[in-house]
């Protein structure tokens, strides 16, 4: 196998490429890691949306609403979601953050402890199952052999907050960090203000020179977040920090209390296999208090209540091969059992306040037997296949227990058993050693979520009758390290899917449907290059063109689905007066400066993509300024950033196909950030 290299300026970086481990130069996939100092350098560290942006092929919309969670779509996948995230999978130190039907969320990832994050999009996605339309993974640092203490204080425009304390230790084979972060804002628009804290704690055992043992704690608590909802066309450009007045007057907020705890054993058979176990579990309870449709006297809306365990375990095994002095394989092979149990309950609420009596109470079950299997077979010294196939079974069941007369929200009784066999092949050239090229095509399926599945039309279409979604990946990309200080990485993609699901009906309950045949298809660029030891800058962009093959509804062939801009720009210049650290590396003292631009085009927030549904383009100059000092063996930073420089106005998120057309939510004016953090050795 010819030696790949990149050089020392940009370093190499081990990623997951599919589910095998590989350096991110030679992975046959689009395949982006950020590093902790950039982590750090986005802001509060509060939203992933704040990073992702960079990333091609990624859009991440902050919807500044604490209640909802930012919208992440990779590719068009998961475009759709009005809450939360879905389509595609959030794994956070090996433990899945996405329950069996698809469904996730980002608040539980810490990103003041993250050491690195890694975005996967491309066929190679779909060996992670059901809705897999991208993969995001976030580490956990690993303690250092000095004991350290971080601790870090934010203030910022509308009243924001940040507070972290985090400590590392190692003693003998134990390694420990510990990260408490509380946030808080009063938020830029009326109702919108927010409070949470969180705590997250990894605790390694070398119990053998082969053997290690991860131990994850992860707990969240949000007492409140308030949800402004989304605006009318004319409110969000007249009126951009109001929020609905049905909002108001019913109290809506969101509150959240979730914990879960993982161990993750790595164990080295021989210098040829290794196998890695997990197992997981946790609790998640939500209550959310609505905004309503319909004025009344005194003011009426709706609460939804969630209580949720999860669990899970997989056991993978890798191996290498070498089948003759030019030829090796590396190979895994494993299992994914995860189960999902909720209670949904749901009430009405008078003034804010519940009133007696329910009207949903159900019974949601999600679960999946997955088994997957990749190899990357090193046919010679310029030439890799790539081959994978993952065998998926999903069940979602739901009962209703709500049979009082009041229940006028019941949810449809059933279960629906979803199997599907996801397949990818690939094959990479090395060129050079400074060019690769791949090629890659896989198949991929995306199941009903629960919330999609509890009711039908009334032509009884819809609920547990809805089918998976099918899809078809092609990929062709490239790497060039262009010189030993500059990479450009590109990548042309084709997406064909079957069975597309949207809304149907958004009267009393919202409803789906299976929609026929959708196409995405785009062009995803990215560089980056070290200018100088003071210079540096990156830039990526992404053009996507996703339209509807079929007619439905009255959405006519060939409009675009909602919530996906067709151009994404991100751009980056960077000076460091003493030099940038290497990722991993401790940051220099002195001075650094960033200026960046995000620009998108526009989004539309109706299937119908007709006028006043859309939500113009624009551009945001973002910038960051940080000071490092000594003090003894200390080092402390001070830091301050301005996002939005220019004042433009703008629409950060949409919600798709709001019901009362209440489309929009306003991004932030321009804001700051200012604070100091420190690293003191103990």
């Amino acid at each position: 196998m010819l030696a790949q290299r990149e050089p020392e300026v940009l370093s190499e970086v081990t990623v997951q490429s599919g589910r095998l481990a590989q350096k991110q130069f030679d992975a046959p996939a689009s395949v982006y890691a950020i590093d902790a100092q950039t982590i750090q350098n986005s802001g509060p560290q509060v939203n992933l949306s704040d990073v992702l942006a960079q990333v091609p092929g990624v859009v991440a919309l902050n919807r500044n609403n604490y209640a909802q969670d930012v919208q992440i779509s990779i590719r068009g996948f998961g475009a759709r979601s009005a809450f939360g995230v879905r389509g595609i999978r959030i794994i956070t130190d090996d433990i899945p953050a996405t329950i069996p039907d698809g469904q996730g969320q980002t608040s539980t990832v810490s990103m003041t402890s993250a050491e690195r994050i890694e975005v996967l999009t491309g066929p190679l996605a779909q060996l992670y199952g059901n809705a897999s339309g991208g993969v995001i993974q976030t580490y956990t640092r690993e303690a250092g052999d000095q004991p350290e203490l971080r601790n870090q204080l934010s203030v910022g425009s509308y009243g924001l907050t940040r507070t972290d304390w985090q400590m590392s230790q190692r003693s003998g084979s134990v390694g420990l960090v510990a990260d408490y972060s509380t946030f808080g804002t009063s938020g830029y628009r009326d109702n919108s203000d927010a409070r949470r804290q969180q705590l997250n704690s990894v605790i390694t055992v070398d119990a053998q020179p082969d053997t290690r043992v991860k131990l994850i704690l992860n707990v969240l608590d949000m007492p409140y977040a308030k949800d402004p909802t989304g605006l009318s066309a004319t409110d969000a450009l007249a009126k951009p920090s109001s929020a609905s007045a049905l909002a108001v007057l019913n109290g809506a907020q969101k509150t959240v209390s979730h914990q879960q705890m993982g161990v993750v054993v790595d164990h080295r058979l021989s210098s040829d296999l290794s196998a890695k176990a997990r197992v997981y579990s946790g609790t998640r309870e939500t209550l959310q208090y609505q905004a309503g449709t319909a004025t009344s006297t005194p003011p009426k809306a709706t609460w939804v209540g969630l209580s949720r365990d999860f669990d899970g375990f997989g056991l993978q095994l890798n191996g290498k091969a070498k089948l003759s002095p030019s030829q090796r394989m590396d190979w895994v092979i494993g299992f994914d059992q995860d189960h999902s149990v909720e209670q949904r309950q749901g009430g009405g609420t008078q003034s804010g306040v519940k009133t007696s009596g329910l009207t949903r109470n159900e019974s949601n079950q999600a679960k999946n037997s997955d088994y997957f299997a990749q190899t990357n077979w090193h046919l010679a010294e310029r030439w890799t296949l790539t081959m994978g196939v993952r065998s998926s079974e999903v069940v979602l069941s739901s009962v209703n227990q709500c049979w009082d007369s009041s229940c006028t929200a019941r949810g449809d009784t059933g279960s629906a058993t979803y199997k599907a066999t996801s397949t990818v092949l690939g094959a990479t050239w090395h060129v050079r050693d400074d060019l690769n090229l791949y090629l890659n095509q896989g198949r991929g399926f995306e199941t009903p979520t629960l919330s999609e599945t509890a009711y039908q039309n009334s032509t009884n279409t819809g609920g547990f009758n809805l089918q998976a979604s099918k899809s078809e990946h092609w990929e062709l990309g490239s790497k060039w390290l262009l010189n030993a200080n500059s990479r450009l990485d590109a990548a042309w993609f084709r997406i064909k899917t079957d069975n597309e699901i949207a809304v149907d009906s958004s009267a009393a309950n919202t409803s789906y449907k299976n929609v026929g045949q959708t196409v995405r298809e785009g062009v995803e660029l990215s560089a980056r290059s070290a200018i100088t030891a003071h210079w540096r800058t990156q830039a990526s962009y992404n053009y996507i063109s996703a339209t509807y093959q079929q007619g439905f509804g009255g959405v006519p062939v060939g409009s675009s689905l909602p919530s996906i801009p067709a151009r994404q720009l991100f751009s980056s210049l960077q000076w460091s007066e003493k030099g940038f650290a290497l990722p991993g590396g401790k940051p220099a003292l002195g001075t650094e400066l960033s200026l960046d631009w995000v620009a998108r085009s526009q989004v539309w927030a109706s299937d119908l993509n007709t006028p006043g549904t859309s939500a113009a383009g624009f551009g945001l100059l973002n910038a960051r300024a940080r000071q490092r000092y000594s003090w003894g063996h200390a080092q402390i930073e001070a830091f301050v950033g301005i996002d939005n420089l220019t004042n433009k106005d703008m629409v950060g998120s949409v919600i798709i196909n709001q019901k009362a057309s209440r489309y929009f939510e306003p991004g932030l004016p321009r804001n700051w950030v200012m604070g100091v953090q420190s690293r003191i050795p103990l």
